[in-house]
This record gives C-alpha cells, sequence and structure tokens, in this order.
C-alpha cells in the first residue's frame, strides 16, 4: 500500500517542495538595479522587511484582516453547517447546491461582482439615494471593512461545508438525550454539538485563513491602490520591481506567518476544548 503513495509523494515533491526551495534560495540573494539579483547568501532582505515599518504594516493589515474574516466565517457558518448538516434529504441536496454554486465561479469574477454593488454608481448606492437616505455616494470602498466583508462572502461556502460534513457524523440521538436531561437548544450546541465538531471547527478555520492571508482578488479590487495586504505585494515585488530576492523573502515570511497562526490557534482551540471536558 506505501508503494502506492509513491506518485503523489513525487508530484507534491516536483510541484511544491523542488519550487519553495528555488524561492529559498532567491531570498538569501541581493537585488541591484543592474543585475537584478546576485548570487549570495544572506538574511538582508528578511532583516529588510521586518526593519521597515511599511511591511510590518502590511503583514499586521494581513493578519488583522485574515483573523477577522474567519471569526465571522465561524460565527456565520456554524447556524449554517449545523442546519444544513440535520436537513431532511429532500432539502438537503438543493441547500447544498445553493452553498457550493458560487464556488463555481472564480475570485476575481465574484470580487468584480461586488464592484457592481459597492461602487460610487453601484446598486447599493442607487437604491439609497433613490429612497432619500443620502444625497451623495456613500464611500463602501476601498477600505478594510469592504474587503472583510467581501471576502467572507467568498470563504463562507467552504467553511459552511466543511463544519456540516463533521456536523453531519455526531449521533443525533446525543443531542436528543441531553435535551430530554434538561438542557436548552443553545447549551446542547454549545456543550454537546460543538466539542465533538471541533476537528470540522479547526480545519474550516484553518482553511479559511490560509485562504485569507494568500487572498489577491479581493485586496486588489475592493480595497483599491492605497489598501495593502502581502500578496499583493509579493506579485508588485516580482513583476512591478524584478525584485526576486525580496520578493521571495516576503513569500517565505507570509507562509512560516500563517503556519504559525494556524498551528497556534489550532493548539489553544484543542486546548480549550479539553479543559471544558
Amino acid at each position: 500500500m506505501r508503494l502506492l503513495t509513491l506518485p503523489a509523494i513525487a508530484i507534491v515533491l516536483a510541484l511544491m517542495v523542488a519550487p519553495m526551495a528555488m524561492l529559498l534560495r532567491y531570498s538569501l540573494n541581493i537585488y541591484t538595479p543592474t543585475e537584478l539579483m546576485v548570487e549570495a547568501f544572506t538574511l538582508q532582505n528578511y532583516v529588510q522587511v521586518f526593519a521597515d515599518p511599511y511591511f510590518r504594516g502590511v503583514l499586521a493589515v494581513t493578519l488583522q484582516v485574515s483573523f477577522v474574516t474567519t471569526l465571522i466565517a465561524l460565527l456565520v457558518g456554524l447556524p449554517a453547517g449545523y442546519t444544513l448538516a440535520r436537513m431532511s434529504r429532500r432539502w438537503k441536496m438543493w441547500l447544498t447546491l445553493a452553498t457550493i454554486l458560487p464556488l463555481m465561479v472564480g475570485n476575481v469574477v465574484r470580487s468584480a461582482g461586488w464592484l457592481a454593488l459597492l461602487g460610487n454608481s453601484g446598486l447599493f448606492n442607487a437604491v439609497a439615494q433613490w429612497s432619500g437616505v443620502v444625497r451623495e455616494p456613500m464611500q463602501l470602498m476601498f477600505n478594510q471593512p469592504a474587503v472583510v466583508g467581501v471576502m467572507v462572502t467568498i470563504v463562507l461556502p467552504l467553511m459552511v461545508m466543511t463544519l456540516a460534513s463533521v456536523i453531519e457524523g455526531i449521533p443525533r440521538n446525543v443531542e436528543e438525550a441531553a435535551a430530554n436531561l434538561g438542557a436548552r437548544p443553545f447549551t446542547v450546541f454549545r456543550r454537546v454539538v460543538l466539542p465533538q465538531a471541533m476537528p470540522g471547527v479547526i480545519a474550516g478555520m484553518s482553511l479559511v485563513f490560509i485562504l485569507c492571508m494568500n487572498a489577491y482578488a479581493t485586496p486588489v479590487l475592493i480595497g483599491g491602490p492605497r489598501f495593502k495586504m502581502m500578496t499583493p505585494e509579493i506579485y508588485q515585488q516580482f513583476v512591478g520591481l524584478n525584485n526576486w530576492p525580496f520578493g521571495a523573502a516576503l513569500a517565505f515570511i507570509l507562509l512560516i506567518t500563517t503556519l504559525i497562526s494556524v498551528f497556534v490557534a489550532s493548539a489553544i482551540l484543542q486546548k480549550a476544548i479539553s479543559n471544558k471536558r
């Protein structure tokens, strides 16, 4: 059976580990305007990232947006996932299809669709002005709340489906037993369902957080040129400035920060649930 995993391991090594190793090597080189990249072995690029307040701010904004988006997606996705998991089979198929339908459209298209809703001449402003709520168009775009809101709509289906798949495996009679012992519905959910659904919570939060940390289309289209997150900044270093060593360093800092955040958050959640038990 182990031999059957060799093709998959080879593909991972070829398509992921090897390019990442090459990118790591690039991050240790030096950028010059004339030669672009000079072979070296230095941590200068990493030191520059943390020494520059601008890039520290970009990393902080990325973390803040990702954490807030993940938390909102979890709070909204828990009741939706529970409802989907406990729904009768007659309606579950249609609701599941409605949940995954947005995933069939690319992030760029969905973010561009929000431009037609949130823009100064968009639907929301048109309705608000027509109804007399406001006289001048509201600035609904090019700010952090707009980016967070749009990113929640993009990642929410993934959170809901992850939670629903785990909650569906929890026996319903466990909830009925808790209710028969006098527990209220919210208490049943908090003390019985949520601890058993914690693997799905951790998986859903990890998936959503990783996607948010690496988001590109939404920060660029909804946040605008003044709103900075790590992935658009990495793209700018590679494509706009041809500074491959510094762009590679930013990419690895983003990778390490994402992994550390996921591991720490998962450990905290697991410890919290084990203490309650």
